[in-house]
């Protein structure tokens, strides 16, 4: 038993993969990538769309040029005011000012609709990729990292690039161009005022570098403390029965609130930093503005500039505040974006496992398998395999039995490809299992039934496939007459929020995407196991009729699987102890035919409860029926 961890010592997250340390216990987190390629992939999800992304600048650049007409006009204003004019030549320039209020109205907010078009197209892009990538990762890289390091990817990660394409984008691309053009009117007011504005830049670049420099370290912790505290959150609450069972109650929650505390540590010291931020963008603005004040006492007395044209240069300059410190502040939401940004990149980067685009054209080859010298272990020093060897005919039915922790569903996932052998090899058809294009599908009792029609689901395992071959896929592992009868057959919304299916039902619609998938050799673990009694037979009948024709490996719950093999293996911590038909190994009495005995005996003890509850039955209901009779 290991300690309560600690406070959170430190975090590499790097472009290479990240781990996670605290109180001895490691995740390897999936990657994050580098500045340079996070900014190369934002560059090639643009590069198709740069027709919008010009347009939607040339629109902000308009929307900002008009609005700064209206110091100039407001300085016009106080000229005429000073002047004492009448009060009729107040009205055109008033006009005018309303007609810049609504010229930039307009193209600003056409020029916003099309930022955030822009956006949008990018972070939907982003995300598919990220799914789709996600999806395809390795279960051992998955298992490595723990569920929680991606689950804070797909939910805070992508919240918060969300977040700033739909806001923080189009402001700081607003805020930008008002900079500039606002500098270049000072300039062409007097040059003078773009220098005593200018004095509150060196202030402003300072305060910027200060926070960025921290805050990028800071939030790329903050993300790897929130994953790691939402891991630990998820391994406590779905072993919540084995932690009471074991009274470890104290222990976890020590580590939810270490982590916890470490997370909320981090965002603490995001605030204060934020808070030291602000405080210096103050004093530039306050210097720039007195230096702006001062410049215009000056020309004005020497007669370089007229009250007017000061009073425009001071509004311009006050102007300024506003699209500097969002630009600035944005820093903030940016640096944030910019630490998920490179998450989500780092995971799309990441090499995918093994995937089938759909079954190939044409009859399939008959396939073998050939297992040499496989060992396999999870955590060092515990070997889970021992110096494996195995051979797989084309289109021969194994069985595979043992005791639990023999190390069955462990040598099915590495021949399925989902796990690297840490020693020995696995050549199925001349390829490793995990290599593109892989001829192995794996079903296991853990069947998921995906929220929405029936015929969708089905289509996850063959995308182009028509409905009669679903219903010849269905009818082949004998679902076809319950999902016709559904209320609205193969379009019925099935899954969470639509129609719940049985566990054999939900194992027969595994079985079915097994047959459209139609793959040369399949691996079941224990895929009839969360059958009842009832449903078992049914199930194993299924099973028989996706596996024809194909090379199988069967991790067995019951040894009638095993009986009806063409051949039978045994596992014993973690080696193949025998092999051989079923006749052979019962006629060999050795652990097999140990197994058998127990099972038969338990399946005889099982008939005869099953035999005296229907007597028992049978007897209560025919003495409820002599009480309700008469006399």
């Amino acid at each position: 038993m290991t300690a309560a961890p600690g406070p959170f010592d430190d975090a590499h997250d790097g472009p290479d993969g990240a781990r996670d340390r605290r109180g001895g216990d490691a995740r390897d987190l999936l990657p994050t990538a580098t500045p340079a390629r996070t900014r190369a992939a934002v560059r090639e999800l643009l590069r198709p769309r740069r027709a919008l992304a010009w347009t939607a600048f040339a629109m902000m650049a308009a929307a900002t040029a008009v609005g700064l007409l209206t110091q100039p006009l407001l300085g016009h204003i106080v000229d005429l005011v000073t002047d004492r004019r009448e009060a009729g030549a107040l009205t055109l320039p008033v006009v005018l000012l309303v007609a810049v209020a609504a010229g930039q109205g307009v193209l600003t907010a056409i020029g916003r609709t099309m930022v955030s078009r822009l956006g949008e197209t990018v972070l939907a892009e982003l995300r598919e990729r990220f799914v789709e990538r996600a999806l395809r990762l390795p279960l051992d890289r998955l298992e490595k990292a723990g569920s929680g390091d991606l689950t804070a990817r797909v939910t805070r990660d992508v919240s918060r690039v969300a977040e700033a394409v739909r806001g923080a984008l189009p402001q700081l691309a607003s805020s930008v161009l008002a900079i500039v053009l606002t500098l270049g009117a000072l300039a062409v007011l007097d040059w003078r005022f773009l220098l005593a504005a200018l004095l509150a830049v060196p202030v402003q670049a300072y305060t910027a570098r200060w926070y960025v420099r921290r805050a990028v370290p800071l939030y790329a912790r903050e993300r790897v403390a929130t994953g790691a505290q939402q891991q630990q959150l998820l391994d406590t609450v779905s072993g919540a029965a084995t932690v009471r069972a074991h009274r470890l109650e104290a222990l976890h929650a020590g580590r939810v609130d270490a982590r916890s505390r470490a997370a909320v540590d981090l965002r603490l010291r995001g605030v204060r930093l934020l808070t030291g931020f602000y405080n210096r963008l103050h004093v530039a603005e306050y210097l720039g503005l007195s230096a702006v004040l001062v410049a215009g006492y000056v020309l004005v007395r020497d007669g370089s500039a007229s009250i007017g044209t000061a009073t425009a240069a001071a509004l311009y300059f006050h102007s300024l505040f506003g699209p500097v410190n969002v630009a600035l502040v944005l820093l903030d939401d940016a640096q944030a974006a910019t630490a998920g940004l490179a998450r989500l990149v780092g995971v799309v980067d990441a090499r995918a496992g093994a995937g089938r685009t759909g079954p190939a054209e044409g009859p399939r080859p008959a396939v073998g398998v050939s297992v040499s010298g496989v060992s396999h272990a999870y955590e060092p020093g515990r070997p889970v395999l021992r110096d494996v060897d195995l051979e797989l005919r084309p289109k021969e039915k194994v069985a595979l039995v043992g005791a639990s922790g023999a190390g069955k569903s462990t040598l099915a996932k590495l021949l399925a490809g989902i796990h690297v052998p840490a020693a020995g090899s696995i050549d199925v058809g001349g390829a490793a299992p995990d290599e593109p294009g892989r001829t192995v599908a794996l079903v296991t009792q853990e069947v998921h039934v995906f929220a929405g029609r029936l015929a969708d689901d089905l289509r996850l395992a063959r995308p182009g496939a028509d409905d009669e071959e679903l219903r010849e896929a269905l009818a082949r592992v004998g679902a076809l007459g319950w999902a016709e009868a559904l209320p609205e057959g193969l379009d019925t919304v099935v899954g969470e929020g639509g129609h719940r299916l049985t566990a054999d039902r939900a194992q027969q619609l595994a079985l079915a995407r097994l047959v459209l998938a139609d793959p040369p050799v399949a691996v079941l673990d224990e895929a009839t196991a969360e059958a009842g009694s009832l449903g078992a037979r049914r199930l194993e009948e299924a099973a028989e009729r996706a596996l024809e024709g194909r090379t199988a490996l069967v991790v067995a719950h019951r040894l009638s699987q095993a009986a009806a093999a063409d051949r039978v293996v045994v596992m014993e911590g973690g080696r193949v102890a025998e092999s051989g038909t079923h006749d052979e190994l019962r006629a060999a009495d050795g652990p097999y035919a140990a197994l058998w005995r127990a099972w038969s005996a338990g399946r005889a003890a099982d008939a005869e409860q099953d035999a005296e509850r229907v007597a028992e039955r049978s007897t209560e209901r025919q003495a409820g029926g002599a009480g309700r009779s008469g006399p």
